[in-house]
């Protein structure tokens, strides 16, 4: 076979290509252009420089530019990448405490100012402390106190429940006020406070307000003292006896001047109703009105004849100066009587405590203390909500409310789970913008971490780091963690330490 005839049969094996298709109608394709060649790579070490630099004049020492990769992450990645970088602190203003471990720097503390300008998310400037006994704790706490004393704040702990305090109040030249029986203290719970001061000289829209606000916290303190006693507090009884305060403080009469009431003049009035009390209330009788309201007499009376008689049952015989520093209310006397007598003398105070401080002057800080806030909260939904009440008004107050305990389920034991006072009880946890937690061990740190969502770092610092020294502390301040190793001076230390106590006598 030819090789003509070869090439012939090659060609149409092959077939006829797009180009020679294109071109039969006419038309031709661009010619296909040669790839551009890849340029050479360039060197970034083009000389080579000696130990002891490049020669020439002013040369000196150049370290030779390294060609850098840029790569992008999500700030998670990063701390993957390097481990070792740490965020910035809380900005610098308030009471000095101590150093940030995770930051490097130095730590303040400021409630007032981070809810003002949203630090972090603040949005009160209430704080709860968490901790082990023997942590440092109240030591922390004292500490916070007496430095923002510096910056105008003045203190007031209601209910030293263990004299504490007494220490700090006589280094400052402030005699604490002890309340026990045999001792001239006494409190009112239902006192006006500053509400009540130039009462004939408000117009009627501010008389009508402060009224309102002064029956809203009596009311409040009635349905938890009588709830301490397990008896329910129902609409009826709210209605009996807002009519008794109205009426013995003269203002269903109209009067100008409010007149101060008592617990026994609210119980004995519950048991000898008038006809109007009757008819007010819708009785069928005044027989019917003593048998429906009876269970509130008896609660009521528990502090008038019982073993709180003579401590909360007369007008005030103390005065709170607000010019000095601080100001302490003992209850140390009340050990004695059991943990329920003192957490309704502590319901009692924190009343009065309110009252006092419920209309601030501008630029009036304050500082309120509620140790031991348990016992309190033990008594029943009642006194949990009024508890609740002060710390969801610490905005208009301007008042920062500083709650203490041991660990959160001191707080959860109010009620059964579930129940309408450990969900109380746990909002409680949220109303306060800082938490502070120091020491505790492997249990209760998986308490915390359920409850507030802490990380196992978070979980680890508390229960490992913490632990391991007094004053050491895992700061929440909103969104930001800090972890704080409070720092004392040796005179700090004299007027703070707790454990004197435990130690022997000099």
């Amino acid at each position: 076979m030819s090789s003509r005839r070869i090439g012939r049969e090659r060609q149409s094996t092959r077939g006829r290509g797009v180009a020679q298709l294109v071109s039969d109608f006419g038309h031709e394709l661009p010619p296909l252009l040669s790839p551009p060649a890849r340029p050479a790579d360039v060197d970034p070490f083009d000389s080579l420089v000696g130990r002891r630099g490049r020669t020439g004049q002013a040369a000196g020492w150049a370290a030779v530019p390294a060609p850098l990769a840029v790569y992008r992450m999500t700030s998670e990645q990063v701390g993957g990448v390097w481990p070792l970088i740490a965020g910035d602190g809380l900005p610098p203003g308030g009471a000095l405490l101590g150093i940030d471990y995770l930051s490097g720097g130095a730590f303040s503390a400021d409630p007032i100012g981070w809810t003002l300008n949203s630090v972090a998310g603040v949005t009160n400037p209430n704080m709860i402390f968490f901790g082990a006994p023997g942590r440092g704790k109240s030591g922390t706490v004292k500490m916070f106190a007496l430095r923002q004393m510096a910056y105008g704040y003045r203190t007031l702990v209601l209910g030293d429940v263990k004299d504490e305090y007494e220490p700090l109040c006589r280094a400052l030249q402030v005699q604490p006020h002890a309340v026990g029986h045999g001792l001239p203290a006494r409190i009112n719970p239902l006192d006006f406070g500053p509400l009540g001061n130039d009462w004939t000289q408000l117009p009627r829209a501010e008389a009508r307000r402060r009224a309102a606000m002064v029956f809203s916290r009596w009311l409040l303190l009635i349905r938890g003292l009588v709830g301490s006693q397990h008896v329910p507090f129902g609409p009826t009884a709210e209605t009996a006896v807002g009519h008794v305060l109205r009426d013995l403080t003269g203002y269903t009469d109209g009067a100008d001047r409010m007149r101060e009431v008592t617990i026994p003049q609210l119980w004995q009035a519950l048991r000898a109703p008038s006809d109007e009390l009757v008819d007010a209330c819708r009785y069928a009788g005044r027989q019917h009105f003593l048998d429906e309201t009876r269970p509130v007499r008896d609660a009521l009376g528990a502090l008038v004849t019982g073993h709180l008689a003579g401590l909360f049952d007369a007008p005030t015989t103390i005065s709170v100066d607000w010019r000095a520093p601080i100001q302490s209310l003992s209850l140390s006397r009340l050990d004695s009587l059991g943990d329920e007598a003192v957490g309704v003398a502590l319901t009692c105070l924190n009343s009065w405590g309110r009252a006092m401080t419920q209309l601030a002057e501008p630029g009036d800080l304050r500082i309120v203390i509620r140790d031991e806030c348990w016992k309190q909260m033990r008594l029943g939904t009642d006194a949990v909500k009024s508890l609740d009440a002060d710390l969801r008004l610490s905005r208009n107050d301007g008042c920062i409310q500083v709650v203490i305990a041991h660990k959160p389920s001191d707080m959860l034991t109010v009620g059964d789970a579930g129940s309408q006072a450990v969900a109380i009880a746990k909002d409680l946890l949220h109303l306060c913008a800082t938490k502070v937690l120091l020491g505790q061990d492997d249990q209760i740190g998986d308490e915390l971490s359920e409850l507030l969502g802490l990380s196992p770092m978070a979980e680890q610092i508390v229960t490992d780091w913490a632990a391991a020294a007094r004053g050491r502390a895992l700061w929440l301040v909103g969104s930001h963690v800090a972890k704080v190793q409070t720092v004392r001076t040796s005179l700090d230390v004299t007027l703070t330490d707790t454990n004197d106590a435990l130690g022997t006598p000099a």
